[in-house]
């Protein structure tokens, strides 16, 4: 096996030094990998501000200015500086300030809490592969709720051969917590990998504000009982909350303090929450009890490391795009708007299920409060029969989970004035599949 780099046990000395317990959470690729200080990049930062730096693989013109191509940068009211260059591997430092910024504004019980600067990686999807880089190999178990995004298994069971450990997600309408706590609990203690996603996709269910708590003690008891856990919150619909009795902040303020033996990570970013989804801006950020600026600075190192090796960095204009909107005045009341269209139609299906109680002999809601989607189970019937005689008779599209009996519908992408029509072909093709 090929020697860790010098580089990678400094950074592993400073981690061992401040968290002993972060650095046995790492993965074999995670304790290996470093950001390069040396070599090109060094010799890159020397070359700042020298008369002739011919060391930037970037062609620039003679005025020092980008190299463009007009019918490119015609359509960028940016300046080409903040669009054409390469990003750093870390991200553009004013967003990652400025989104960390905004994680203590959205979520004040951060309050004075030390947590990293986020990382800024290619969207949400690449964040969850960088922390299973980071964090998941061969023969761990990923704790994740029983109805969970279908990408994890590429991300997680694919790529880094982590297997998924299920917990059921709903007893009696509520969230198991019996069945969490037995998937968190172990007679010996062990490295514990959990997975949260809230608002879920695909059920767009948030902890109310009892199960949540519930949800922060149990990961507590099993901190103090010697566990060693990384918990991942999968914060991709942040902030589209409907309801007042759900946890509104995200279950990471709760938690990254919570514990030394808890690692917390959040990944997040513009996709859903700032309606960005082509622009592919994402975020990690961590926390742990006793956190300290050397020891996240060591974190984001290894973390900007694996960003490196894996695509370089994040696409320049698109960081530069989010962070001019962040700074924008009308940035707040923009969000505002959005959230209450989706909110109109959220209550709409509510309203709907609630009118057409005949609806409950083919079907009934899973509990739902925000995020994009609700999910209905069916009784006594396929759901891929069901999904095919939508498609083929109603041209009606909703997602199918076949080995869970659900059918998904994404309200928040539905036309209000659909959303009636939506549910009666949903109930229609019910009918035609119970006659066979």
């Amino acid at each position: 096996m090929k020697s860790i780099d010098s580089q990678a046990e400094t950074l592993n000395a400073i981690i061992k030094v401040h968290n002993p317990t972060v650095y046995e959470l790492l993965s074999k690729k995670g304790k290996a990998i470093y950001f390069p200080e040396k070599g090109i990049l060094a010799q890159g930062k020397a070359a700042k501000g020298k008369e002739i730096n011919a060391t930037v693989g970037t062609a620039y013109e003679d005025d020092g200015k980008p190299m463009v191509l007009p019918s490119i940068a015609s359509h960028l009211k940016l300046d080409s500086k903040n669009a054409f260059p390469y990003a750093p591997s870390e991200g553009v430092a004013p967003l990652r300030d400025k989104w960390k910024e905004l994680l203590k504004i959205k979520n004040p019980s951060l309050g004075t809490k030390e947590i990293s600067s986020p990382v800024v990686t290619c969207a949400l999807t690449h964040g969850l592969s960088m922390v299973g880089y980071m964090f998941a190999e061969e023969g761990d178990e990923i704790i994740v709720a029983d109805l969970y995004w279908e990408n994890y298994d590429l991300v997680f069971t694919n790529a880094y051969g982590a297997e998924l450990k299920c917990f059921n997600f709903f007893k009696n309408k509520e969230f198991d917590i019996d069945s969490f706590k037995q998937a968190i609990s172990t007679s010996s203690p062990v490295k514990k990998i959990v997975l949260l996603n809230f608002p879920n996709n695909p059920s767009g269910y948030t902890p109310t504000k009892e199960a949540g708590k519930e949800i922060v003690d149990a990961l507590k008891a099993a901190a103090e009982t010697g566990n060693k856990l990384i918990v991942v919150l999968d914060d991709a619909y942040f902030g589209l909350a409907f309801e007042d009795d759900i946890f509104t902040e995200s279950l990471f303020a709760q938690l990254a303090d919570l514990h030394e033996n808890l690692l917390a990570v959040k990944v997040d970013g513009i996709t859903k929450e700032e309606y960005a989804w082509g622009f592919r801006v994402g975020f990690i950020t961590y926390g742990i009890k006793n956190g300290n600026k050397e020891l996240y600075k060591a974190l984001e190192d290894k973390t900007a490391g694996a960003v490196r090796g894996n695509i370089s960095n994040s696409p320049h204009p698109s960081q530069s795009f989010a962070l001019n909107a962040f700074q924008s005045e009308t940035y707040e009341n923009e969000k505002k708007r959005n959230k209450e269209k989706i909110k109109e139609r959220y209550f709409k299906v509510k309203e709907i299920l609630k009118a057409h109680q005949e609806y409950e002999q083919y079907f009934e809601a899973l509990p739902f409060n925000s995020g994009y989607f609700m999910c209905i189970i069916l009784k006594n019937l396929d759901a891929d029969k069901v999904w095919d005689l939508l498609l083929k008779n109603y041209s009606t599209a909703v997602f199918c989970f076949g080995e869970k009996n659900l059918l998904r519908i994404a309200f928040a992408s539905t036309p209000l004035a659909k959303l009636e029509k939506l549910f009666a072909n949903i109930y229609s093709a019910c009918k035609d599949c119970a006659r066979g």
